[in-house]
């Protein structure tokens, strides 16, 4: 499935209306939520229930006349997302996960409306997105260089509007799967990520931490400062609420850039790729929250999986228990707190701390995967050692 977004130019009248069809679309969802939560243990509720309460609400326009104004389709839509919310909770529960298990909540403040295959039209040269329900949204012009004419209408399953910061944006769910062909490398790397730099390669190479919040901190926080100073209520207020909100905005694009850039990166240049298994949320409860949030380590890791699946690349993650403490030349167990930054081995071996990990990282995926290396005096890996056939295996 690839998703094409686009901004939306519209006038006032089709942005409120926008904002009516996103209110709509988050009562159904709640009132799906409230059928589910009142329900017995006798009464089966799944998605074909939701389904038909989207019907019975906009049937019911003695009560709720505003409904029957979003497209049939897309108030399934909305009692789908409920729906989605509900067997996460059944399956988070049926896993035993450990802490809270995702129990589905209310909406309080939606900001985007799915359509399915109908209640919307292009016009012919895919410029120009137009809404036929009765919520009077209209013709949106579409601003981006993506072109739709690649691609058949039927193979657009879902458009969502989407509210944001900055403006409006029409996002085109389209069939279609990519898949790239790429020269099989023979390499494998074992990354280690961290807070003094984004990552450090087995090979020894280091990316710089961007942190984007904090060169953004000083910024947000006099944002922050003049919308506190602000009357509630008025024009003024609401428009350093949008000031702020964009420059959050900002850093988040920032982020997703960043990590999709250097995902892409590495994928192309290894068959073989091997990262932490990281408790990620649980590192974000502790005294490095904010360091660890805007390092975005797990959006990294969701475009490393994106990209290991596009280019047919392997990517495997291993338990990170001990990688900095044990030798990657012998093996000896070598204790060091966070500030030892060097690791010396009794075996003679001085590395960075954090490129001793990423080579303990590359071994244990390897060992996972099976391999044929070895390593050198220095404890590099020797990757021309890798078998070539099981390289080609897992690339291709």
């Amino acid at each position: 499935m690839l998703v094409y977004e686009f901004k939306v130019k519209a006038n006032k009248h089709q942005c409120q209306a926008i904002n009516e069809a996103i209110r709509i679309s988050q009562f159904i969802r709640n009132k799906c939520l409230r059928l589910w939560l009142d329900s017995s243990k006798e009464d089966k509720i799944n998605c074909f229930a939701l389904n038909k309460l989207t019907k019975v609400l906009a049937d019911n326009k003695a009560e709720f006349p505003f409904v029957a104004n979003l497209n049939s389709m897309a108030r399934q839509a909305s009692a789908e997302r409920a729906w989605f919310a509900i067997s996460r909770f059944y399956d988070n529960c049926k896993k035993k996960i450990t802490g809270k298990k995702g129990f589905p909540k209310f909406k309080k403040n939606s900001r985007s409306v799915e359509y399915k295959t109908s209640g919307w039209k292009l016009s012919q040269d895919r410029k120009y997105l137009t809404i036929t329900d009765k919520t009077g949204i209209g013709g949106l012009k579409l601003i981006g260089t993506y072109d739709l004419h690649y691609y058949q209408i039927e193979q657009i399953k879902r458009i969502r509007l989407i509210k944001r910061a900055d403006g409006y944006y029409a996002q085109f769910c389209i069939d279609q799967k990519r898949l790239e062909d790429c020269t099989p490398t023979h390499n494998a790397l074992g990354l280690d990520v961290g807070l003094e730099s984004f990552y450090t390669d087995s090979n020894g190479d280091k990316v710089e931490n961007p942190r984007f919040l904090r060169k953004a901190e000083k910024k947000l926080k006099r944002l922050q400062r003049s919308l506190s100073r602000k009357r509630g209520g008025s024009n003024n207020r609401s428009k350093a609420r949008q000031k702020l909100a964009r420059q959050h905005l900002k850093v988040s694009r920032q982020r997703k850039d960043f990590a999709v850039k250097l995902a892409r990166c590495v994928m192309i240049s290894n068959d073989i790729v091997v990262i932490e298994n990281l408790n990620i949320k649980g590192l974000a409860r502790t005294r490095m929250a904010k360091s660890v949030t805007d390092a975005s380590w797990s959006l990294f890791r969701q475009w490393l999986e994106y990209f290991a699946k596009v280019f047919q690349r392997k990517l495997v993650a291993v338990n990170p228990n001990y990688t900095s403490q044990d030798c990657s030349s012998c093996g000896e167990r070598v204790k060091k707190s966070l500030s030892t930054r060097t690791h010396i081995c009794e075996c003679g071996i001085v590395l960075c701390r954090d490129h001793n990990a990423a080579i303990n990282i590359l071994n244990k995926g390897l060992d996972a995967v099976g391999r044929t290396e070895s390593l050198n005096d220095s404890g590099q890996i020797n990757l021309c050692l890798v078998s070539e056939s099981l390289l080609d295996k897992l690339a291709g």
